[in-house]
């Protein structure tokens, strides 16, 4: 429970920050359209980085168990996965904006 409110106190600024990248938007009356894609982005990026963690945390794990396991091109495959999910919430972020 800690490392989950240490999590959130480290990224929730960040994606509060990246409202600022709107700020021309929001000043012509787009504010509430501007912050929803900030949250949003933001939301994608604390989830996609906590999945590569866990799956990178995992790959070497199973590298340490077993050396001549050939886990290098599944694990490659799974980040390209969690990082195309954040690149699609990029995406409807900006066509929602």
């Amino acid at each position: 429970m800690k490392k989950l409110i240490r999590n959130i106190a480290t990224f929730a600024p960040l994606a509060l920050v990246s409202a600022s990248a709107f700020a021309s938007e929001a000043a012509a009356g787009g504010g509430e359209k501007s912050l929803g894609a900030a949250i949003a982005i933001g939301a994608a990026v604390i989830g996609g980085g906590l999945g590569q963690g866990k799956l990178a945390a995992a790959a070497l794990d199973g590298m340490a168990r077993n050396p001549q396991a050939k886990l290098v091109g599944p694990m490659i495959i799974g980040l390209a996965l969690v990082e195309s999910l954040v690149i699609y919430a990029l995406l409807v972020a900006f066509v929602k904006y």
